[in-house]
């Protein structure tokens, strides 16, 4: 603020308005403010999942709160623009910082403090006074060499009537203050510089726009494809066995950006060993690297933390994948009354086109496939596809990931590697499709022998599982022959008819004869409903199943739907007994034997036959053979900032050394002439009042005065 006079009135104009930001800029409590925004957007961008595909995130939040997050950018917080924007003013404020206040720490860290007067040495807290002997000059020579033994730098100034002693020790330790504060300007420079922030610009300013389509890449147009000059990136690219890649996929909020590389990585084989569970311990790939510019070839092995460092790239092994593992099942029928099987052939991450007849056509999208499926035995929950959202996820929880929770704990008993499994999308003609992991061989779950047929609508739903009983040579024929008898009127009839007759074998004419039909009629309606025929959609049921059997029975009186229910679900079991019993004498099969084996696979595929009205396929598809094909996927990145990052974080430690291990010390000793030789007052001053301060002044105020 300045002043000027006019007219004998004086008045005050304000400080220019750029002096008041530059002092704003500059302050501590802006550069807090700074750090507590950082933090609490490095707490969202850890605690909500970072650079996710968009479906997820409207799955997970829903359309309002999707767009809302979308617009301020907290599905890639440290690339956002408002995130950027305040690390550019961190290094602004931090450099204004060190720019108003390192010259002034330079200069006091250069000064001897040698205008000080003997009456403000007498007001210092710690101080000493003694006589000597000595003449002034010759104690003030002692003091200088005393102070020196003792670590001091010094210098003898002469005053009016008196010669001063001006000592100081560790004046280095203002050297944490701007070496700390350089680091916070260096770092997040650094961070600046590996940031999206050149992709952005071309973006911006050369017309690169995000790819979001599907095809070759090699066919992607140029605005898509960003050159060797780019000077930072963190890109993917997945390399399947015995093929190489040239190019890297960055993601982006809205598709893809090709980057292009200085080389092609081949990879040769790729190596994984697993731990006696099955689970993956270690992977490895053998790759071979051709140098575009000089054609030179040269052989490297990538490991987990062993990147290989090329031309200013570094690719890590980042994880593995499938590369196109070839594929063949049998197809089974879920509607309808035929049950035999068909052959299909497919390939992970491609499409096989299905028709079913009748206008039925469906594109199956191979998009995963699993040798090893290691899961904890001792939770054998898997959901129910009836039970839906209402069931833990047990057994399923996992089953999504390639290193499954056996990786934390390979010597855990109770993992066992329950085979290989496959995974698919059935798209119909409309576009709509379903999700299915279905594995290949049985699985053990509460002592029954099932296969888990897995199903979801959603990409970011847990799997629901269909348990098939297997049947005694393991496979689903024999379930796959009651779907299909269930779904057949005749059969139906007939199943009623020989329930009747087993009944009551000996119904005459009259009245056994009359509750022989009425038991018939019974049965077949029980059959009707449980297949969810339309003639029984008069009775309340809608879709057959246990659901429609319970529909009905709310008819029932309170007091009698028990009772109801128990004899409904004899009349029930024995028809189905009785609905499996025709369908093998059709096939030319003989009957089975009645005992707990067969009882026990009759209730199993009846809660199997139910849960499948909810399975919501036409077909179900079991994996029968298959031909693995690997895939390693790299993480190649170009990190100029890295360098810098470094040098930054060394600035730091050597300003948090010097800031908590240096501390600056002063030292005043004012000599005049007395009668006996001379006088002696001995000031000490510090910035940080410590124990081992006021130990070292003790053993000087002890040191100095001693006569030599």
């Amino acid at each position: 603020m300045s002043t000027t006079s006019t007219a004998g009135i004086t008045m005050k104009t304000r400080r220019p308005a750029i002096d008041a930001t530059v002092e704003l800029l500059s302050s501590m409590r802006f550069a807090i403010s700074l750090l507590t925004m950082i933090a609490i957007a490095s707490v969202i961008g850890t605690v909500m999942k970072q650079n996710e595909p968009m479906s997820n995130y409207v799955n997970q939040f829903g359309p309002f709160w999707f767009e809302v997050f979308d617009k301020i950018g907290l599905y890639a917080v440290y690339s956002a623009w408002w995130f950027l924007a305040i690390m550019g003013f961190l290094v602004l404020s931090t450099s204004l910082c060190i720019i108003r206040n390192a010259p002034k720490m330079m200069k006091d860290m250069r000064s001897w403090r040698e205008n000080v007067r003997e009456q403000s040495l007498l007001n210092f807290h710690h101080k000493n006074d003694w006589q000597s002997p000595l003449p002034r000059a010759a104690l003030a020579q002692q003091m200088a060499q005393r102070l020196g033994h003792a670590g001091y730098r010094s210098r003898v100034v002469e005053k009016e009537h008196a010669t001063l002693v001006t000592a100081k020790r560790g004046a280095g330790a203002k050297f944490g203050y701007i070496f700390a504060h350089t680091a916070i300007v260096v770092i997040c420079i650094g961070g600046l510089l590996d940031s999206d922030m050149p992709i952005r610009f071309q973006e911006w300013f050369m017309g690169k726009t995000p790819f979001a389509g599907s095809g070759v890449i090699a066919e992607i147009p140029a605005q898509h494809r960003l050159g060797l000059g780019n000077p930072t990136y963190r890109a993917n690219t997945a390399i399947p066995e015995g093929q190489g890649s040239n190019t890297a996929i960055i993601p982006r909020a809205d598709g893809v950006l090709i980057q292009e590389l200085p080389f092609t990585i081949l990879l040769k084989k790729f190596n994984i060993d697993f731990y006696s569970t099955g689970m993956p311990k270690l992977f490895a790939s053998e790759v071979e690297v051709r140098d575009h510019e000089t054609g030179k070839t040269f052989s490297s092995v990538i490991e987990v933390n062993k990147p290989l460092i090329y031309k200013g790239l570094a690719v890590y092994q980042s994880s593995f994948e499938d590369g196109g593992t070839k594929l063949k099942l049998k197809g089974y029928p879920m509607a309808g009354t035929g049950s035999a099987s068909f052959e299909l052939a497919g390939e992970v991450n491609a499409a096989t086109p299905l028709s079913l007849g009748s206008g039925q056509a469906y594109t199956v999208e191979w998009s995963g496939f699993r040798p090893f499926n290691v899961e904890n035995m001792s939770t054998q929950d898997a959901r129910s596809v009836a039970q839906g959202e209402k069931l833990e996820e047990g057994f399923a929880r996992g089953l999504g990931k390639q290193l499954g929770s056996a990786a934390k704990n390979a010597n855990n008993k109770d993992l066992k590697n329950v085979g290989p499994s496959v995974q698919y999308k059935l798209r119909d003609k409309t576009g709509q499709a379903r999700e299915f992991q279905n594995y290949m061989q049985p699985v053990t779950i509460d002592g029954a022998t099932v296969f888990l047929a897995g199903v979801r609508s959603n990409p970011g739903d847990p799997f629901s599982y269909l348990r098939i009983p297997a049947d005694g040579d393991h496979t689903v024929k024999e379930w796959m022959r009651l779907r299909a008898a269930l779904n057949d009127p005749a059969l139906r009839a007939a199943a009623a008819e020989r329930y009747a007759r087993r009944a009551m074998p000996a119904a005459g004419a009259g009245s056994s004869k009359v509750l022989r039909e009425q038991l018939a009629q019974s049965s077949a309606r029980s059959l009707n409903m449980f297949a969810g025929e339309d003639g029984a959609k008069e009775d309340g049921a809608r879709g057959g199943g246990f659901v429609a059997i319970s529909r009905f029975l709310e008819k029932v009186p309170q007091a009698e739907q028990e009772k109801a229910a128990d004899i409904f679900m004899k009349i029930l079991n024995g028809s189905m007994w009785e609905l499996w019993q025709a369908a093998r004498e059709k096939d030319g099969l003989p009957p089975v034997e009645g005992n707990e084996q067969h009882g026990r696979f009759l209730q199993l595929a009846t809660n199997a036959l139910s849960d499948s009205t909810f399975y919501g396929a036409p077909v179900y598809l079991q994996l029968d053979e298959f031909t693995e094909v690997k895939a390693s996927v790299f993480q190649v990145t170009k990190s100029p900032g890295k360098n810098v990052v470094y040098l930054g974080c060394l600035f730091l430690v050597l300003g948090v050394f010097s800031m908590f291990y240096i501390r600056e010390r002063r030292l005043w000793v004012w000599i005049k002439d007395s009668e006996q030789g001379a006088h002696a007052l001995m000031a000490m001053s510090t910035q940080r009042k410590t124990l081992d301060f006021d130990k070292e002044f003790a053993e000087l105020k002890e040191k100095l005065p001693q006569s030599a």
